[in-house]
């Protein structure tokens, strides 16, 4: 009996023990899990990633491919674009404050010309750029740690850099801080180009330089694209949803009087930064810059969104629109008098 009490417990103690050290591996597993990089999110405008939230830093693997490609410009006429992942803007990156980012940039086998990336996000030489130049077939990695909340601009940086920025080499890069960003309804990407063209053929178009040093652009558009947030592309909403735009200006030359005709933006965050202002009517964005805008919409109907440069947008393409669907609301706004 006694025997067999002491066998139990000693079987008991062994399996604690075992427990135990299972338990440890385990968290130590977890622990080792948690240190792993992971590959980031990244999306194509007018969409962006979903929020960070409220996390610890990570570390991420951002993928990019740089292209030269033929896409549709305007009214049927295409132009050789140079992009991020085979679009204009490039894929918007959102990543959160103390976050490490391994980014590979890989130039595709058929570019013609060498492309590197300039993250104005990045503390160091270049933004990134000596450290990611890759001629045509090569990939290329550099890592970074994210320090600065806000919302910043990245561009190809090879020589001529205003070439490359011109033919469609931008996109934004999202830092949140600690915390992440106030909880919104929609979130949208738009970013403003200038492209000088000249042609090559009856239906294609190609980069311009004498007009882009005069600086007198054919088109001023919103992502690479005449009409691309209009018709079936318009951006949409609810009444009574709060809807942020991350809105960036690849330029190379022209700075944006950015307003959305009908609102008046609650919060605007000037030149991608984390200082606030109210009540703003028109932010303007530099080139190189960007800015985030967040409003909310009390009445239904067709908002456009324009760069208040005007001849820009209805004569280059700088327009587009937001839909609000929803019940009207006649004590704000109403046709007719009292």
């Amino acid at each position: 009996m006694m025997l067999g009490a002491l066998l139990f417990l000693a079987a008991c103690k062994n399996n604690s023990e075992q427990g135990s050290a299972t338990g440890e591996k385990s968290s130590a597993a977890l622990e080792e899990a948690k240190g792993q990089p992971e590959e980031a999110e990244i999306t194509a405008a007018p969409k962006v990633p979903a929020p960070v939230g409220n996390r610890a830093p990570k570390k991420l693997i951002v993928k990019l491919l740089t292209t030269e490609t033929e896409g549709e410009i305007a009214d049927g006429k295409k132009y050789t674009f140079w992009t991020f992942n085979n679009m204009v803007p490039g894929s918007f990156i959102r990543v959160r404050e103390g976050d490490e980012v391994e980014l590979h940039l890989k130039n595709d086998a058929n570019s013609v010309l060498p492309h590197n990336i300039d993250l104005h996000a990045v503390n160091g030489p270049g933004g990134g750029a000596e450290a990611t130049s890759a001629v045509p077939g090569q990939e290329q990695v550099f890592t970074f740690k994210a320090l600065n909340p806000g919302l910043y601009v990245y561009h190809c940086a090879a020589p001529p850099v205003p070439m490359h920025i011109a033919n469609g080499m931008y996109g934004l890069i999202l830092v949140e801080p600690a915390g992440g960003l106030k909880k919104v309804d929609r979130e949208y990407y738009i970013m403003q180009g200038e492209f000088y063209t000249k042609a090559k053929t009856d239906s294609l178009l190609e980069f311009d330089n004498d007009k882009g040093n005069a600086e007198n652009p054919d088109y001023v558009l919103f992502n690479g694209k005449k009409g691309s947030l209009l018709g079936p592309r318009m951006l949409e909403a609810k009444v009574g949803e709060t809807v942020r735009l991350f809105i960036g200006n690849g330029g190379p030359n022209l700075v944006s009087s950015f307003h959305v005709i009908g609102e008046i933006f609650d919060n605007v965050y000037p030149e991608g930064g984390t200082t606030v202002n109210h009540n703003v009517q028109t932010t303007l964005i530099p080139a190189g810059g960007a800015a985030i805008v967040e409003f909310k919409v009390d009445v239904p109907g067709e908002y456009v969104l324009v760069d208040h440069s005007l001849f820009r947008a209805f004569n280059k393409g700088a327009i587009g629109k937001l839909k609000v669907t929803g019940e009207e609301n006649p004590k704000l706004f109403k046709k007719g008098g009292f």
